[in-house]
């Protein structure tokens, strides 16, 4: 993509930058590096400064929170929830869309893995943050706040991984499957290769440096989803249909979510990485049901971006 044909809020009288559709909810725009891919912000009008350059506008930059879909890609749901939030802690929300099929007819996973046969989700999501600090220079983009529910919460662990110098904190809601930091074991079950695959080398020592890190998860969310009979059927259908098998490098998984983020934890507590585990009472499987926790956990960390907003 050529950078330099991207016009920035700065090129906009600000009078004019919510009837260009530049502010408030920004229509899905495609991903110049991968049209497949697409994504929609969210921006408080009222808290936007378009030219941080410019001795008239003293309003501060805005931190960016990424919110990463699930299985359903309903980000429209997530980017609503989450507007009332970003009027009251002034930030920026950014939604990527990673479409499904985009690895064979019944593709759902190639996103949360960052790295598939024709996708690399890490790539789009550093993409997108790259347009958006050229088209809006007043949001902060060096370093943003990370969170994603289910197979959300996938993609947000291993980014993690391989890119902490680029977040300031993230939230890791209920992932089905999850990547060990274990360098015995090839991706995505553990970080063998990633220097292979990504040209990264995963540094613990980086990720403890992220500010802070939420494992969160409903107290009724420790069954499997589908059942074992689900995956047993969806093995042998993948065995069938080669070009189905985006996931195949996926473990089936064992153990409920509850489960398995306790035990990523521990794992990570051996490590030297120190998180904040939340187990919701009463919440099953919904992304609704936790969100006030994950809320309260950015809240205050927003805060110490941005010590000028009121509550």
């Amino acid at each position: 993509m050529d950078h330099s044909t991207i016009h920035s809020t700065a090129d906009v009288p600000p009078q004019f930058l919510k009837s260009a559709f530049l502010v408030g909810h920004v229509p899905l725009k495609a991903l110049a590096s991968d049209p497949r891919v697409s994504y929609s912000l969210y921006i408080p009008p009222e808290h936007y400064n378009p030219n941080p350059a410019s001795p008239s506008q003293t309003t501060p930059l805005l931190p960016l929170l990424v919110v990463i879909h699930g299985n359903d890609r309903n980000i429209w749901k997530s980017l609503d929830r989450l507007v009332s939030f970003s009027h009251t802690h002034h930030c920026a929300i950014l939604a990527p869309l990673f479409p499904a099929g985009l690895d064979g007819p019944e593709d759902l996973d190639s996103f949360k893995l960052l790295s598939s046969r024709t996708l690399r989700s890490d790539l789009a999501v550093l993409s997108m943050l790259e347009e958006i600090r050229l088209r809006y220079l007043g949001i902060i983009t060096e370093k943003v706040f990370l969170m994603g529910f289910s197979g959300g919460g996938q993609l947000v662990h291993r980014f993690l991984y391989l890119y902490p110098e680029r977040l300031y904190a993230v939230s890791i809601g209920a992932p089905g499957r999850v990547t060990g930091l274990d360098d015995s074991l090839p991706w995505p079950r553990g970080t063998k290769d990633t220097q292979e695959k990504f040209g990264v080398i995963v540094e613990p020592d980086k990720i403890r440096a992220v500010k802070a890190i939420l494992l969160v998860v409903g107290s009724d969310d420790n069954v499997v989803h589908g059942g074992e009979e689900f995956w047993a059927w969806l093995g042998e259908r993948r065995k069938k249909t080669p070009e189905n098998a985006v996931s195949g490098t996926l473990t089936t998984p064992t153990m409920g979510r509850l489960d398995t983020l306790m035990k990523l934890q521990e794992a990570w507590r051996l490590k030297g990485i120190e998180t904040k585990l939340e187990i919701v009472p009463g919440v099953a499987h919904k992304s609704e049901g936790v969100l006030s926790v994950v809320l309260d956990f950015f809240g205050p960390l927003l805060l110490e971006k941005n010590p000028n907003t009121e509550l």
